[in-house]
């Protein structure tokens, strides 16, 4: 069984590179404050570290 984990989109993103944007939305990231749950595969986390500024982690 995967682990999960729950993303939630803190900081908007105005103004921030371009990647990052790409980042947020690949994990399904649209709203500010909107929490999604995700399997953590090594693709999702190394979204997850790129954009760790701007969202928080809640186990």
């Amino acid at each position: 069984m995967t682990e999960k984990i729950k993303i939630k989109y803190k900081v908007s993103a105005i103004g921030s590179l371009a990647k990052h944007k790409l980042s947020l939305k690949g994990l399904g990231l649209r709203k500010l404050n909107q929490i999604v749950e995700l399997n953590a595969t090594p693709e999702v986390l190394g979204m997850v570290k790129k954009v760790s500024h701007l969202i928080e982690i809640m186990r």
